[in-house]
């Protein structure tokens, strides 16, 4: 491969996907609507975690104010909501992060980012599975697995588990003919499940604001000691806050996690009659509801039976038993169960989408968008995700790759909001990427422009001239050639200052910087650097383009909504790193022998051109 091959190569790397919206046909089928949307990412996000979270956190971490930490959460995942609402208003199409990303920042990231979605969903699945199955079998007495550990024992070391959860792979296999079988029929489902484990979450919130006290509020230091027979102040100080400041945050790092799910939703955009406002909808309107219930349950919780005696393994049975309502534990395996089983098919959902779209790219295997005539579904993704995670769920102890979903879904989330702060300084450009889904009521000449006659679209010249004072106070008040290539470069560095910030904080933390005034000194000159870059980028001139959903106080959330995912990956320990690197490296080593594959000008199902140009059913590359 000559000089020539290997400027083709760098120039995919960043070669972006132009999205014709105003097309609105679709190969799958449009049947979902704006509650269907809901129902999905409420069960995605209202999982398990609302039965056990609560107790571990408020005991460990945050005692009563464990509500607070639960606030604090959810406004954290709502800065990640409205991003991908504003991307599902502006690219109604099927992908969620990974075609937010291809859209906007190019190929290389887009692969990134689906490669890890990819993984983060079988992992989900697959863990979710083991739990449906565990939890099932502790209500009928456990004899599952003690005949899988007389007969089917596992004692190969490494991540195998114990014994091969044949159970778990059969919950797996019925959910997967469920997708092939229809998007309608598995929204009916999962709005069945998700309002029973809401009307059993309403019936414990009830129960404890019945049954509790305010005094569980309010205890001393010496009623901790009289119930649990400790000196000293393992439980804290008593009180609301009996961990100060410090346990509500660190719970809140805890608790943030208990709202991942919602980004299923975002990979409904061609199953949805009305995407560009059902999906900011959906987003927004399912955050809510799970801090409601989030919210609700720790304070119903707290107020039942004091924090520094909840059972951080299944705190709501052993709060009835407290009260003494040990027949409500039937309704609570009910809900867990119902919750376990949305969760699980939250999971399942986005993962066959996520494959079917870079399938439809040719960034994976083309046959893999096949879809079926008759039900509108991507079966064959479908059926190769669910085989896929039934094998992880099979064999697999699923306890030390579980933090690589939140590698996946923290880049993700910060992917999209650089990719919102990027995308609304652009000036209107229709050859390129930027000009997409719009509202506007008259579509100016640039908005009915196709997507095939705008590729021959060149730019006007512009007659800025780069300086200081351009940059600084830009006279403009449309966004510019210039003002948008200043926010492309700003955004980089804000990534890059933003990684240096919460690097040098938990290398403080994990006391690998032990001098308190040079952490200082490095934190307040990276956070000064930040406000003036934050400063330049809100002095550009924002895109008048009319959307039916956009991001408030640009540029301020997007770049808060990074700090607090950078800073969250930060918090995972080596091992889930180095877990990362080699999966990434098995993804470089898959995608780069693809983009070879190009420059030996076979092509990639038609995708690709010589000059460097593609089109498919969804869009085109430039």
């Amino acid at each position: 491969m000559g000089c020539q091959g290997l400027t083709n190569f760098g120039n995919q790397l960043l070669r972006r996907k132009v999205v014709d919206c105003t097309r609105e046909e679709s190969r799958l089928s449009r049947c979902l609507n704006t509650f269907d949307l809901v129902a999905l990412g409420v069960g995605s996000t209202l999982g398990a975690g609302v039965y056990v979270l609560a107790g571990a956190v408020a005991r460990e971490n945050a005692g009563p104010a464990i509500v607070i930490s639960f606030l604090i959460a959810a406004l954290a995942s709502v800065l990640a909501g409205l991003c991908y609402g504003e991307f599902g208003a502006r690219v109604p199409r099927t992908g969620s992060a990974y075609l937010y990303s291809y859209v906007t920042v190019g190929e290389l990231w887009a692969f990134i980012t689906g490669w890890n979605l990819i993984l983060s969903y079988v992992i989900g699945t697959s863990s979710v599975a083991r739990a449906w199955s565990a939890t099932f079998d502790e209500i009928i007495g456990k004899h599952i697995e003690q005949f899988c550990q007389a007969y089917l024992t596992m004692d190969a070391p490494g991540v195998l588990a114990k014994y091969p959860d044949v159970f778990a792979v059969l919950i797996i296999l019925i959910l997967t003919g469920l997708l092939t079988f229809g998007v309608r029929e598995s929204a009916l489902v999962n709005k069945v499940f998700t309002c029973i484990n809401i009307l059993v979450l309403c019936f414990v919130m009830v129960s404890g604001f019945v049954k509790g006290s305010i005094k569980n509020w309010q205890l001393s230091v010496e009623d901790i000691h009289n119930m649990t027979l400790v000196n000293h102040t393992q439980y804290g100080v008593g009180g609301f806050m009996p961990y100060g400041f410090t346990g509500v945050l660190s719970g809140a790092a805890t608790c943030f996690y208990a709202f991942v799910g919602f980004d299923c939703i975002a990979t409904t955009g061609e199953e949805v009659k009305n995407p560009q406002k059902a999906i900011p909808i959906g987003i927004v309107s399912s955050l809510l509801i799970c801090f409601v219930a989030y919210f609700g349950v720790s304070a119903a919780l707290t107020l039942m039976m004091p924090y520094c005696q909840l059972d951080t393994n299944s705190p709501l049975p052993n709060a009835f038993k407290y009260v003494g309502w040990d027949g409500a534990n039937y309704a609570v395996a009910i809900g867990s169960l119902c919750a376990l089983s949305t969760s699980l098919l939250g999971s399942m959902f986005p993962m066959p989408r996520i494959i079917y779209a870079m399938a439809e790219d040719g960034l994976l295997f083309k046959w893999l968008a096949k879809i079926s005539e008759t039900r509108k579904t991507p079966f064959i993704a479908t059926l190769i995700s669910g085989a896929f995670a039934a094998i992880m769920a099979l064999l697999f102890d699923l306890k030390d790759l579980v933090d690589l979903m939140s590698i996946g879904t923290l880049l993700a989330y910060s992917l999209v909001a650089a990719c919102v702060l990027v995308l609304r300084y652009q000036p209107k450009q229709p050859n390129l990427a930027y000009q997409m889904a719009s509202t506007t009521d008259e579509p100016d000449n640039n908005e009915s422009v196709s997507t095939s006659d705008s590729q021959a679209g060149f730019l006007p010249e512009e007659d800025e001239k780069c300086s200081i004072k351009a940059i600084l106070c830009p006279k403009n008040t449309d966004p510019s050639k210039l003002s948008g290539s200043v926010v492309n470069y700003l955004a980089g560095i804000i990534g890059v200052l933003t990684i240096s910030c919460c690097v040098v904080t938990v290398l403080y933390e994990r006391a690998v910087i032990e001098d308190k005034v040079l952490f200082g000194i490095i934190t307040a000159v990276l956070l000064f650097l930040c406000s003036c870059v934050t400063y330049i980028i809100w002095q550009q001139p924002e895109s008048k383009t009319k959307l039916s959903f956009k991001v408030p106080l640009l540029p301020f959330l997007p770049i808060l909504s990074i700090f607090v995912n950078v800073y969250l990956m930060m918090q995972l320990d080596k091992w889930t790193w180095i877990r990362f690197a080699v999966w990434m490296l098995l993804g470089f080593s898959f995608f780069g022998h693809g983009l070879l594959f190009q420059e030996g000008l076979l092509g990639r199902d038609g995708i690709y051109v010589t000059e460097g140009r593609a089109s498919s059913q969804t869009g085109s590359l430039t």
